[in-house]
């Protein structure tokens, strides 16, 4: 059960939580969405980097979604994966993390990676306060 009860707003469990602040719900969506939809990173990437986030965060709500891969052959998801690992599990992020960063993106790919990243850690930290489970269901 989650630690305060859901508002009106919103579609989602997360929405209903954050919804309790309208206007920070709506911009927090619109960001998620135009996150989500560039074409500068896969689907698969986005998703990989979410997955080993979850985990590392606490997010239930999120981990329930699925674990990580464990064999990742692609160069750029292995790469994005490995930066959310450490940057999720260290207090400061060193030059040799951005080293696998510098081979395989550009600055503004690793900049939206990275707030990528900050935004999806933001999200499942949320939940993990809040004790978003993946069986909440939405009572208001």
């Amino acid at each position: 059960m989650a630690r305060i009860n859901f508002s009106k707003e919103g579609n989602t469990p997360f929405q209903k939580l954050l919804g309790h602040n309208k206007d920070i719900m709506l911009k927090w969506s619109d960001l998620e969405n135009l996150l989500f939809s560039t074409n500068t990173f896969t689907s698969e990437l986005k998703e990989q980097v979410r997955r080993t986030l979850a985990f590392n965060n606490g997010c239930e709500y999120c981990m329930a979604k699925g674990k990580p891969l464990n064999n990742i052959n692609d160069s750029k998801i292995l790469a994005a994966t490995k930066f959310a690992n450490s940057f999720s599990k260290n207090s400061a992020v060193s030059d040799e993390d951005f080293i696998p960063l510098n081979n395989e993106f550009s600055e503004k790919e690793i900049s939206e990676l990275i707030a990528l990243i900050c935004f999806i850690t933001a999200s499942q930290k949320f939940g993990a306060a809040l004790n978003l489970q993946p069986s909440c269901s939405i009572n208001i």
